[in-house]
């Protein structure tokens, strides 16, 4: 019984490759002894669903064989067709599953069909949890992280293909070559997000960040930051790496920012982080306090206006700490 591609894109299509007959569950011999479970809509159901016949007469016999718990090789096969109809189906992929225990089927059977699905079905929850679980019964990731390429060559922002290396890399420790593999993502297109965020993850895992990694992290960011100012995964990605850190701690870095600025370079995320050093200094140094001021402005009348009383909100925080600063400095002095 034929399986198309064709039948899970299009539930209404029921086309097959080479004029190929496809058998519909109800003429099949082997099912004669089994009452198909229509769908229940209920008695006025507002918008029924258009499916196809195949789709129909297909799910009436899963809803049938979950009914009565049947855990055959004839259910195994029907769940095949379920789920190449139906990728995002969560009880097909769970009863599947059952049956894979039940009858000990070969896992490495079940990663190819899962494979090919994923071919045309990349961006599927269901699917990538599927691969997850029969890649842990079968202990064995041999080829998953050549496959995930393979699959990011296609789309490098797949949030799901994304998900399941990370969990194979920890899972199997398959550390070495990564942050060189996403090196070279990055290098082949900077605003990567996905590529930024798996490298604070690997390093996360890996290294630590540890002050001589962070320094290391911070030359990284500024070298794609200078390529494309108002990228925002590279900034963000810098902003992450001295979570907990003095921006003020690490030499060039706001020289770096400064000279973009005095270069005529605009870009919210570099004014924002440059008032971020400053605000760090204005306690003890009036000139950084008037410079980060000037930048909060600047970013909510100009550079950033549609977020203007965020930006009017930071430099009204920023009065109240030099001013609670001042007033502890004359306390202080008083006594």
């Amino acid at each position: 019984y034929i399986r198309t591609m064709s039948d899970s894109v299009d539930s209404t299509s029921d086309s097959e490759p080479d004029n190929a007959q496809y058998v519909f569950f109800r003429d099949r011999p082997e099912w004669d002894d089994v009452e198909p479970v229509p769908q229940d809509d209920g008695p006025t159901p507002v918008v029924r669903i258009a499916y196809s016949d195949k789709f129909r007469d297909c799910f009436d016999y899963f809803r049938a064989i979950l009914k009565a718990n049947e855990l055959s090789e004839r259910a195994f096969e029907l769940t095949r067709v379920a789920a190449t109809l139906n990728p995002a189906n969560y009880t097909v992929w769970h009863y599947r599953r059952i049956l894979i225990k039940e009858l000990k089927k070969d896992l490495a059977e079940e990663k190819k069909f899962v494979s090919e699905i994923i071919e045309w079905e990349a961006k599927n929850y269901q699917l990538w949890y599927h691969r997850r679980i029969i890649v842990d019964w079968n202990k064995d990731a041999s080829g998953e992280l050549d496959f995930i390429e393979e699959t990011l060559e296609k789309d490098a922002k797949n949030y799901h293909a994304w998900g399941h290396r990370q969990w194979v890399l920890k899972e199997f420790k398959l550390w070495d070559g990564e942050l060189e593999y996403v090196d070279t993502l990055l290098r082949e297109d900077l605003r990567n997000n996905s590529a930024w965020n798996q490298r604070y993850f690997v390093i996360g895992n890996t290294s630590g960040f540890s002050e001589e990694v962070v320094g290391r992290e911070v030359k990284y960011s500024l070298e794609f930051i200078k390529k494309a100012p108002n990228n925002e995964s590279a900034w963000n990605y810098l902003s992450g790496v001295l979570i907990g850190r003095s921006k003020c701690s690490f030499p060039g870095l706001k020289d770096t920012c400064v000279d973009m600025r005095e270069k005529y370079i605009v870009s919210p995320h570099l004014y924002s982080f440059l008032a971020e050093i400053y605000e760090e200094e204005a306690v003890r140094n009036r000139e950084s306090y008037s410079q980060a001021h000037e930048l909060y402005n600047r970013l909510a009348t100009d550079i950033d206006a549609i977020r203007a009383k965020y930006w009017s909100y930071r430099a009204k925080r920023l009065v109240q700490k030099v001013d609670a600063f001042d007033e502890m400095e004359k306390e202080i002095e008083e006594t």
